[in-house]
C-alpha cells in the first residue's frame, strides 16, 4: 500500500489529517480542492458562484485522474469527491480510502459562516447532503472516527489500521 485517500464530509479534518500523515510517512499530501483552486485561479467558492457544481465536478474528476500516476502520497479529497462512483472505483483501485467520521453537529460546529464552503448555505440542505454522503463514504476500506481528535491523532489512528506501507 503506498497511497491513501482520505474521504469524508466539509470540515472533518481532511486536508489538515492529509499533511500530518504525510509528514508521518515522509510523503507527498495533495489536496484536491487545493489544486483545483490553482488550476482555476479561484477559490471553490467563485468557481461554484460562476460555473455551478457540475463544472467543478468535473475539474475534481480531471484532479483526480492527474493524482493516479503519483505513489507515496496522501490526498485529502472534496467533500463530495467520493460520491461520484467513477472517482470511487478509481480511488478504491489506486490506493486505500479512509473515511474520516465526524458527528454532523461536530462539523457544523467547525464550519465557519464566511460564505467559503458553497454547499453550506443553511442547515436542513446540508444535513440532507451529510446523509446522503455518508451512505458513499461507509463504502470506504477504513473508517476512523475522528470525533474530537486533533490531526495527529486522527493520523496516529489512520496508521494504526492501514496495512502495511509501501
Amino acid at each position: 500500500m503506498d497511497k491513501i485517500y482520505l474521504v469524508g464530509f466539509m470540515a472533518a479534518g481532511k486536508s489538515t489529517v492529509a499533511r500530518a500523515l504525510a509528514a508521518r510517512l515522509r510523503w507527498r499530501a495533495e489536496d484536491v480542492d487545493e489544486l483545483i483552486e490553482a488550476r482555476e485561479r479561484r477559490p471553490v467558492a467563485d468557481i461554484f458562484a460562476a460555473h455551478g457544481e457540475p463544472y467543478f465536478r468535473a475539474a475534481e474528476r480531471d484532479i483526480l485522474r492527474l493524482l493516479i500516476p503519483l505513489r507515496h502520497v496522501v490526498v485529502a479529497t472534496g467533500g463530495g469527491t467520493f460520491m461520484d462512483v467513477e472517482n470511487r472505483n478509481a480511488i478504491n483501485i489506486d490506493g486505500v480510502s479512509v473515511w474520516l467520521d465526524v458527528p454532523f453537529e461536530e462539523l457544523l460546529a467547525r464550519i465557519p459562516n464566511d460564505g467559503r464552503r458553497p454547499l453550506a448555505a443553511d442547515r436542513t440542505t446540508m444535513e440532507r447532503l451529510f446523509m446522503l454522503r455518508a451512505a458513499a463514504y461507509s463504502t470506504a476500506r477504513v473508517r476512523i472516527d475522528a470525533s474530537g481528535l486533533a490531526a495527529e491523532e486522527v493520523a496516529e489512528r489512520v496508521l494504526a489500521q492501514l496495512p502495511p506501507i509501501a
